[in-house]
């Protein structure tokens, strides 16, 4: 427990870190109500991208920046595919990501590389804990607090009626296919940050550090969903329980993983947890529909 309890420090920084990346995730998994497996594919671009750019002498702000327009280069891909060319939002994700793997093998020049902190001033760090985990809150505010006001202007209002009911929203006036582009765009971009944020914490960029990336960021959709949904309403409250999602995951992994699971199973884990989550909120409607069917027998 003590070694749990020493862990969970650098568990809640790296919750954060793959937190933000749910951010992006929840746009359009949950406003856009499109399912895009791009995420995947541009959360290894921005950890290539921002590593690529600071071992070229790129300072650590212009390489965010170009991490981010990476993702967003990617998420736009994904967008035309999906509403120039017809292809379903899921199959357009996957081709995207797909063409993703070969793109990030041209960035780094490899495999993965290197970013070491003695060489470069990183803004995160595996070794500098606490430090790290101020930098991953301020990082989250200040991107919540971008998307609270973005979403509260009269475009973001148009992406939230999109998402709601596109038919409707086309009978008003609204163009849904530059609305979902600009909504997939800003997701893979917030995606890609988060990649960006990831490499600077493990040291590396590596072209696999983003496999699996969709279910860990479902993961902390679900749970904060699950666990902060009737607490938190507000929009801004609604991200940041879905950063805690995060946090609470990779709390969840550190706990079994200091229980002795193999870290083999990791996935598998992974796997599981999100099931788990994603069928709560069914077995409590069904509950409540046999908890008012028997009301009614009674009477």
């Amino acid at each position: 427990m003590i070694g749990f309890l020493n862990a969970l420090p650098g568990a809640a920084a790296q919750g954060i870190i793959w937190g933000i990346m749910a951010i992006g995730v929840y746009i359009t998994y949950k406003i856009l109500d499109i399912a895009d497996l791009t995420v995947d594919g541009s959360f290894g671009t921005g950890g290539a991208t921002l590593v690529m750019c600071m071992t070229s002498g790129m300072g650590m702000p212009l390489s965010l920046l170009m991490a981010f327009l990476a993702g967003c280069a990617a998420g736009f891909i994904t967008g035309i595919l999906h509403t120039k060319f017809g292809i379903p939002a899921i199959l357009a994700g996957i081709l995207t990501q797909l063409g993703l793997y070969s793109v990030n093998l041209r960035i780094l020049g490899g495999a993965n590389l290197t970013l070491s902190d003695r060489k470069y001033k990183l803004l995160v760090n595996l070794k500098n804990i606490y430090p790290s985990l101020v930098v991953c809150v301020i990082f989250t505010v200040i991107i919540i607090g971008i998307l609270y006001w973005f979403f509260g202007t009269e475009m973001g209002h148009s992406l939230r009626a999109t998402g709601c009911n596109a038919s409707m929203a086309r009978a008003n006036g609204i163009n849904t296919s530059r609305n979902q582009i600009i909504a997939i765009i800003l997701s893979n971009g917030i995606v890609a940050l988060s990649g960006a944020l990831l490499s600077q914490w493990q040291g590396f960029a590596d072209v696999n550090m983003g496999r699996g990336a969709i279910v860990i960021g479902l993961a902390a959709v679900i749970i904060g969903e699950v666990i902060f949904g009737k607490i938190f309403h507000n929009f801004a409250l609604r991200l940041t329980g879905v950063v805690c999602g995060g946090i609470v995951y990779y709390a969840v992994i550190t706990f079994v993983l200091r229980l002795g699971l193999n870290a083999n199973d990791l996935k598998l884990l992974s796997a599981v947890v999100v099931a788990v989550f994603l069928a709560v909120p069914y077995w409590k409607k069904a509950w409540s529909e046999n908890r008012s069917k028997a009301v009614r027998e009674v009477k």
